[in-house]
């Protein structure tokens, strides 16, 4: 079954979760005989991070391609909500470098943007000052800040970033990785994120899919982390170097943005050591 012929099915068949920005069930791809990935249920609601590990060749990048519609899934079902607009950060960019456009031009072919929704996105991302600047002469670190802006300028409900810190030092895999995370706490977005970065990733993410041509195990940082596929997987030494925050989703990302608290208030972002704004602000008052 093609990804294409289950968006077109009605919700009520097969059990379509409608909460869910994405979700891929028993979804899998063949090519030229060999499975890339098989077996996916993965099901991604507004407000969550998923992050997506795995050893190279485990199937990550074919299962983010699977989730955007770029692949057709050769078995299974994938469906997308039909107004979810969709932000990506591809792992490889196939540009012509000869051939010359600028930071700011760049970002305008993600679409209909106006110079200052373009301004905005690059200052999100700290590179305001690179909108004239040759694509080409970026460094690696800058291209993979423009190449968020550029996901983050179409405003997504759904944001796929494959290995989007490629290229960068440490300390700008933290800060980029603090960037996704206050992106999604602004906006409510949903982000699908593949990393091969353990030791970050595991605690910038609300749940984890461990692959390796299928899925090994998946379910909270801790959970994970704990799961004797994944230590067998990654190995005792790099496993026990890991330390795992454990991040208590005890909020709710409302379609507007907003935040809804455990304690019934509402807010702009969802950091618990932030103040939660009126008390009397109750949703539906």
């Amino acid at each position: 079954m093609h990804s294409s012929d289950a968006l077109q099915r009605p919700a009520e068949d097969g059990g379509v979760d409608l909460s869910a920005i994405l979700e891929l069930s028993g979804a899998g791809y063949l090519e030229d005989g060999k499975w890339r990935v098989r077996g996916v249920d993965l099901a991604i609601h507004p407000g969550e991070i998923v992050t997506i590990i795995g050893p190279n060749g485990s199937g990550k990048s074919t299962t983010a391609k699977l989730a955007l519609g770029l692949l057709d899934a050769s078995e299974g079902r994938v469906h997308r909500g039909k107004k979810a607009r969709t932000g990506y950060v591809p792992q490889r960019l196939g540009v012509d470098w000869t051939f010359p456009i600028s930071v700011g031009n760049f970002v305008k072919l993600a679409g209909r943007l106006s110079r200052q929704e373009i301004a905005e996105a690059l200052e999100r991302t700290g590179v305001a000052h690179l909108v004239d600047e040759p694509l080409q002469s970026l460094s690696g670190g800058e291209l993979q800040r423009v190449l968020l802006a550029r996901a983050m300028a179409r405003k997504p409900d759904l944001l796929v970033l494959d290995e989007p810190t490629q290229g960068v030092d440490f300390t700008g895999e933290s800060q980029l990785y603090a960037l996704i995370t206050r992106f999604r706490d602004e906006t409510g977005c949903a982000v699908l994120m593949i990393s091969h970065d353990l030791h970050i990733v595991m605690g910038s993410t609300d749940r984890v899919l461990c692959l390796n041509g299928h899925v090994c195990c998946s379910g909270t940082p801790k959970l994970v982390s704990e799961s004797p596929a994944y230590r067998s997987l990654f190995g005792p030494q790099i496993v026990g170097t890991i330390a795992v925050y454990e991040h208590d989703h005890d909020h709710v990302h409302l379609p507007d943005g907003r935040v809804r608290h455990s304690d019934g208030t509402i807010s702009d972002h969802c950091m618990p050591n932030e103040p939660h704004g009126d008390p009397t602000d109750h949703e539906g008052h």
